[in-house]
């Protein structure tokens, strides 16, 4: 497993990427992505030799998500990347995390299966398998 992003959960998407690009010098990778499942609108921001950044939105229907960017946002998840979900969820779950989504399509990742765990120390764990992002940026393309 490797981490593929650290992700944040916002109040308004694009108050917070210009945010990001304006103090840590990320842009914007992707489109702004609406995952239908899990209630949110999602983007990813990239900069040299760092980690993804993926920020959330909740989206109506989402009152957990919705509570706690009200109360500020922040922190919400860090994704692995692994080989596959389905081997990696038993042995995660062996070693004590439990399911809190079993696996399912992600939108933000061009349908390919996603998945997320509790660990230890309210650690929010989401799974991959998939190093594809939806709606990429096409060179030309930057004034979304």
């Amino acid at each position: 497993m490797v981490i593929d992003h650290i992700c944040f959960a916002v109040k308004d998407l694009k108050e917070a990427i210009a945010y990001w690009e304006e103090v840590f010098g990320y842009r914007q990778m992707t489109e702004i992505v609406e995952n239908t499942l899990q209630k949110v609108k999602v983007v990813f921001l990239k900069k040299e030799d760092s980690t993804l950044i993926k920020l959330i939105e909740p989206i109506e229907g989402n009152l957990s998500l919705q509570n706690f960017v009200n109360r500020g946002g922040g922190f919400h998840h860090i994704c692995f990347r692994c080989d596959s979900i389905t081997e990696t969820m038993t042995y995660l779950t062996a070693k004590g995390l439990l399911t809190l989504v079993p696996p399912q399509s992600g939108e933000a990742f061009n349908n390919h299966d996603i998945a997320f765990l509790l660990g230890r120390y309210g650690m929010n764990i989401e799974l991959i398998d998939t190093e594809e992002k939806a709606a990429l940026i096409r060179p030309g393309n930057q004034d979304i």
